[in-house]
């Protein structure tokens, strides 16, 4: 039984929100021992949907200054980014609607996004309530409205790259009905190379 598609899956997010942690978990099925450093090759995860065998591809980003340009070059056909936050920092929260979907919505357009909060192992850590409560925060509550994980915990996981697949698929179905839905995600080299600040 061959692949029938392919899905192109980019991870965003700021430093220390736990997407090389996600990335490392789904792909592996276990978390990481150690810090490791942002991959920047793709990894490929065959997934099953509705019977049929399809390419989940994975691509890590980093939010780096040195990166800052090169990082829209990684955008051209995905299918469905992954916009992370880690639930116990309510500013990576406040940059998902600041800074990652204003620059995904601007450079490809009408490509699904799926908000992910990470780190859910830490909502009831005694720690990470000290310190937020210290700066009069609280852990980030799922009613805020977004898809929930941890990667250390592995909870969540199979249940967001579901979610992964079904708005790919949904993505599919309105390019068949209109091609040119999606396609033109990054399409020229001045517009990648800009940083969005809206």
């Amino acid at each position: 039984m061959g692949v029938d598609t392919a899905i192109k899956c980019v991870i965003l997010g700021d430093h220390g929100t736990g997407k090389t942690s996600l990335f490392i978990s789904y792909t592996t099925k276990k978390f990481p021992s150690m810090d490791v450093p942002v991959l920047l090759d793709p990894c490929d995860v065959i997934i099953m949907a509705e019977g049929k065998k399809r390419m989940l591809r994975l691509w890590d980003t980093t939010d780096e200054q040195g990166y800052t340009r090169l990082r829209p070059l990684w955008y051209p056909q995905t299918n469905v980014f992954l916009v992370c936050f880690s639930i116990a920092s309510p500013d990576s929260f406040e940059l998902v609607r600041e800074k990652w979907l204003p620059q995904v919505r601007y450079m490809c357009p009408g490509v699904p996004c799926l908000i992910v909060g990470t780190k859910t192992d830490l909502r009831d850590d005694p720690s990470t309530k000290r310190k937020l409560a210290k700066m009069k925060m609280q852990p980030v509550r799922y009613k805020d409205g977004y898809v929930e994980c941890s990667a250390l915990t592995q909870d969540g996981l199979n249940d967001l790259f579901d979610q992964v697949n079904s708005q790919s698929h949904q993505l599919d179905c309105l390019r068949s009905n209109n091609p040119y839905l999606g396609h033109n995600c990054c399409s020229t080299a001045s517009n990648a190379s800009e940083e969005i600040s809206v």
